[in-house]
Formats: structure tokens, C-alpha cells, sequence
């Protein structure tokens, strides 16, 4: 009996002792090794298995994979001549769209045979950068002019892209809130985060300035269920979580110096997964509120 009550008292302390154990958030750690060629890697985005895509780990064109193990994998070695992708999204159906910059594209890849398409192709465009997806698979694409500080905004659907805005500053990150009312887009080089109202069509109105950085420049944008926009800072080294009034919140540190963009995942949506530009790692920590992919 004496032997009964040690055992029972060992496994109160262990529940007890777990049960007050708090989770570390927003602490940079490495996830994965994915190469030596890290100047183009970015555009993270998580399938509904959990499995992590990115582009441009080995060289430019080429799509990596990292499994819910942690391994990575060549997922595509080159895409179509002319190709290079930047940001990705999965739509519905688990399509895979890629900002193709080099062709002026967005790319559909069908993720079980590797077929890739053209889903939308306008000349006009500088080089579509960074995508946005809600509404049934409505997109938003950044098009920034890097030579000349300039940028613009577009809608792409039903395969075709729209213009919504034209002499902008160097878009770059796109996001849309968790309701799908607010367009987020920001401009690297000007350093500013703006806000638009969407309407039931996906077009755009009341522009405004949602947050004002005083230095380095900014990248990919991704929001969480509760509205709050993470913002990654390419030369600060951070990511800048901003609440749905726009306010700072907090900055995490990472390793790198150059964050290029950021996705969710995990088996709660609650993973932050970080490219880098200048590491052969993608880096991850954990937050408080699951990403905006993830709410059902």
C-alpha cells in the first residue's frame, strides 16, 4: 500500500509539473537545412498534410519540399524556360500557384503529377512577387520595379490578372485579413504597410497607412486567425507582429539577418516557418494564435 501512495504522488507531481509548464513562444530555432544557395529562397507556404514548400533552395526555378519529418527534398528541379517563382500559395484544391517573376506569371502546379501550367500571363506586369489567396481562390499579386522604386497592386482571377493600383512605392508583401474586408500590401524600400478595404468583388478602396517602419526594409506578410499581421524585416533580422489597429506588438529575432517571407503550419496551425537569404536554414518558432490558412 506504502508503495501505492509513492507511485500515486510521483504521478501528481509529473501531471502537476506539466500542466505548469508554458510553452516557449516567438524563439527562433532551426528547422531545416536546405542548401547553400540562399539568395532567391522564399515563399514558404504549408499543404493541408503539413509538408513545407519553398522556392529556390538549390538554384533559381527549383522548388524545395521539407516533409512533416523535417526532411528535405527537391520537390521540382526547373521549372518551365523562363520561369522563376518567388511566392506560393495553395488554393482549394490544393493546386500550388507560384508568382512566376521572371515570366510575368502565375504558375499552377498540380502537386501529384508536377504539371505545371499558366494560369495567368500579362506583359504589363514588372515581376508579380508575392501572392494573397482567399475567396474562392481569388489572388492578390505584388509587382514591384526594384530599379525604379515603384510598384504595383493586381487581382488575378478566373486566369486573368486586373490592376488595382498603379504608382505605388516597391510592393512587396500581400495579405488578406482573417474576414477577408482588409487588403494588406506593403512597400520595402518606403518602409510603409497599407490597408485596403475589400468589397464582395475583391476590389479595392480606402487606402491608408496601416504602419510605418523607421528602418530596414520588409518582405512577406502573413496574418493569424485573430487578425494580427507578421511582418518579416529583410536586413533587421526580425519578424514584426502588428495587431489589427496596426500597433507594434512585439519583434521576434532571428538568426539571419535577411527574413524573406513566412508561412504557418504545424499539426495546430501555431508554426511559424521563416525563409532566409543569407543562412542554409529555414528557421521556425511557435506562437500564440494559429495562422489565417488554418481557420475553418
Amino acid at each position: 500500500m506504502k508503495l501505492f501512495y509513492i507511485k500515486m504522488s510521483v504521478l501528481l507531481i509529473f501531471l502537476v509539473t506539466s500542466c505548469n509548464k508554458k510553452e516557449t513562444y516567438y524563439q527562433a530555432t532551426d528547422y531545416a537545412f536546405v542548401g547553400e544557395f540562399t539568395s532567391g529562397l522564399e515563399g514558404p507556404a504549408v499543404d493541408l498534410e503539413g509538408n513545407l514548400y519553398f522556392v529556390n533552395p538549390l538554384h533559381r526555378g527549383s522548388i524545395g519540399r521539407v516533409d512533416t519529418e523535417g526532411d528535405f527534398s527537391l520537390f521540382i528541379d526547373y521549372l518551365p524556360e523562363g520561369s522563376t517563382a518567388n511566392g506560393i500559395r495553395f488554393g482549394s484544391d490544393q493546386s500550388m500557384y507560384l508568382a512566376d517573376y521572371t515570366g510575368h506569371n502565375v504558375l499552377k502546379v498540380n502537386v501529384q503529377t508536377k504539371e505545371v501550367v499558366v494560369y495567368a500571363h500579362d506583359s504589363l506586369l514588372n515581376q508579380p512577387n508575392d501572392l494573397a489567396i482567399c475567396c474562392n481562390d481569388r489572388m492578390y499579386a505584388s509587382d514591384p520595379n526594384w530599379k525604379e522604386s515603384t510598384g504595383q497592386l493586381w487581382k488575378v482571377e478566373n486566369g486573368q490578372f486586373q490592376l488595382l493600383s498603379k504608382d505605388m512605392g516597391t510592393t512587396n508583401g500581400v495579405e488578406v485579413s482573417p474576414d477577408a474586408k482588409t487588403l494588406y500590401v506593403n512597400e520595402s524600400i518606403q518602409r510603409n504597410v497599407w490597408a485596403f478595404d475589400l468589397d464582395s468583388e475583391g476590389n479595392i478602396s480606402n487606402k491608408r497607412l496601416f504602419h510605418k517602419f523607421d528602418d530596414f526594409g520588409m518582405d512577406g506578410m502573413r496574418c493569424d486567425v485573430a487578425g494580427n499581421l507578421y511582418v518579416t524585416r529583410h536586413g533587421k533580422g526580425t519578424v514584426a507582429k502588428l495587431s489589427p489597429e496596426g500597433n507594434l506588438l512585439l519583434e521576434v529575432q532571428m538568426k539571419g539577418k535577411k527574413p524573406s517571407n513566412i508561412a504557418f503550419g504545424g499539426k495546430d496551425g501555431r508554426t511559424a516557418y521563416v525563409t532566409l537569404q543569407d543562412r542554409g536554414y529555414i528557421e521556425t518558432f511557435r506562437v500564440e494564435k494559429p495562422g489565417v490558412s488554418f481557420k475553418k
